[in-house]
């Protein structure tokens, strides 16, 4: 078959319309204004994708995204503790200065206190997890709150809602809100029963065209949020699936949780009000007037405790990256240690140079991750920076045992972080992430240990390991996109 060759006219202006669209959609992404290493991975990106690239940026592409934050429920939640001023007064007299430090910086990047707890258990595994939670739902008697990004329609899945439809028939008033992309499988026939019981359902940011006339596919609700009656709250790695329950997969995923009691809670409720007033559209005043149900007055003996505990809360309604700026503010403090789990490492310019810095100035500096994630590309990615780390001394081990899920860092004996939030962009940055920081030894030592008990199933990276051409190939390559992870 001949292609018959185009004219000069046609080529000049196939040429000039290239220009233009390359011209404009150039524009487009760099008034976003976002970092320039992104910038510069679109713009590259879709210059090879003529015309289509405009609706992949479209659909694909970052949004601007503004969320209103509830003053007026912030400021009343945080004059149903005014023991805590006592208790954090006294904390803060006898605290390092980095943790003061670290503690002003997340109030400013986030607009949460710090708060106290009268109980902060670890809790390993998803079996653990599902236990603890359905314990405290089951305890229940005035409302329950949950938020998930995965919630599957499979076993456990299935008995969380017949738990919840349970308890909605009791007269406990039940919210469940879903990432609408995370658990896309809960379909209406699902979720009737729930609904037919009582059971508020609603979805996070719809990925089809319905109320937003350019659906949202990224900027997700990544957090796992649980609260029972302001008493008793939930918030880790775990989300509500089979994968996550040993009991149901011997290959479920490793991860952890936290269970909290004490003021702390009410800003894990505050979170999830904030979000379900942004899905759903609700009135937040009538949230607010809601108050005295949804965050009871309690006893100052049973609210505040000896624990602090501080809420951080990140997403893309926001340029300030609590979350990232709290994990780097961490490091960089660290004398002795910085033991950090992630399942996808991506880390940005500054999340490195926090970690190689601290092990070139002798912190016992640790990443543990897994051999190989539920996305061969972030795996690639990560090998691709294990040189540069072990080479500034971080140590490196891979798990091997199954997918490892777990979020978290221990700092020296006196800070403890656990979340949902990933050590990579898409966390920091396009997601939306909650992570509980707990100041002092009473979660900094069992997660030392949880650390230490999760390396027996890991292998240490070396240094002069033998690679063959086209894998070091391949985790370079996956490194270039490291900005879009």
């Amino acid at each position: 078959m001949i292609v018959p060759e185009l004219s000069q006219e046609w080529k000049t202006g196939l040429s000039l319309a290239w220009s233009g669209y390359i011209a404009v959609l150039s524009v487009w992404i760099v008034m976003q204004k976002r970092a320039p290493v992104s910038t510069m991975s679109w713009i590259l990106s879709l210059a090879l994708l003529p015309f289509a690239g405009f609706l992949i940026y479209y659909f694909l592409g970052p949004q601007r995204l503004k969320k209103q934050r509830l003053k007026r429920l912030r400021s009343r939640a945080s004059a149903l503790a005014p023991a805590d001023v006592v208790m954090l007064r006294e904390a803060r007299a006898h605290a390092p200065p980095a943790l003061r430090q670290m503690a002003a910086l997340g109030m400013a990047a986030c607009g949460l206190p710090v708060s106290s707890a009268t109980s902060a258990v670890l809790l390993s595994g998803g079996a653990t997890t599902f236990d603890a939670i359905f314990d405290a739902i089951r305890a229940a008697r005035d409302h329950v709150h949950l938020e998930y990004y995965i919630f599957e329609p499979d076993r456990i899945g299935t008995a969380l809602r017949d738990l919840l439809i349970e308890r909605a028939r009791a007269g406990v008033k039940v919210r469940l809100l879903l990432d609408a992309l995370g658990s896309k499988r809960v379909g209406r026939k699902f979720m009737a029963p729930m609904q037919a019981a009582g059971v508020h359902v609603a979805l996070f940011h719809e990925t089809r065209i319905g109320r937003r006339l350019r659906p949202v596919t990224n900027y997700r609700t990544h957090r796992k949020i649980v609260v029972c009656d302001g008493l008793v709250g939930f918030t880790g790695g775990v989300n509500i699936t089979d994968e996550e329950d040993a009991r149901t997969r011997p290959d479920a995923y490793h991860d952890v949780h936290l269970r909290i009691e004490g003021s702390a809670v009410r800003w894990l409720q505050t979170t999830f009000l904030e979000d379900w007033t942004y899905a759903t559209g609700e009135d937040p005043r009538q949230i607010d007037n809601a108050l005295p149900l949804l965050l009871p007055d309690l006893p100052l003996g049973e609210a505040t405790g000896e624990i602090p505990v501080q809420i951080i809360t990140s997403g893309p309604d926001s340029p300030l990256e609590a979350i990232h700026r709290m994990h780097l503010a961490a490091i960089q403090s660290s004398e002795r240690r910085a033991w950090l789990t992630t399942p996808y490492f991506v880390p940005g310019e500054p999340a490195l140079m926090a970690l190689t810095s601290a092990a070139l100035r002798g912190v016992d500096v640790r990443l543990l991750v897994p051999r190989r994630s539920d996305s061969l590309v972030v795996s690639a990615a990560a090998r691709s920076y294990y040189d540069e780390l072990i080479a500034a001394g971080v140590k490196v081990w891979e798990y091997k045992a199954r997918m490892l899920h777990s979020k978290t860092l221990v700092v020296d004996d006196h800070c403890a972080m656990i979340g949902t939030a990933n050590f990579d962009n898409r966390s920091f940055r396009l997601n939306f992430e909650v992570m509980a920081v707990i100041y002092g030894t009473t979660l900094a030592e069992p997660l030392a240990a949880q650390f230490e008990t999760d390396l027996r199933s890991a292998s240490p990276i070396r240094a002069n390991r033998r690679q063959k051409f086209l894998r070091r190939l391949a985790d370079a390559t996956a490194r270039l996109f490291s900005p879009l992870l």
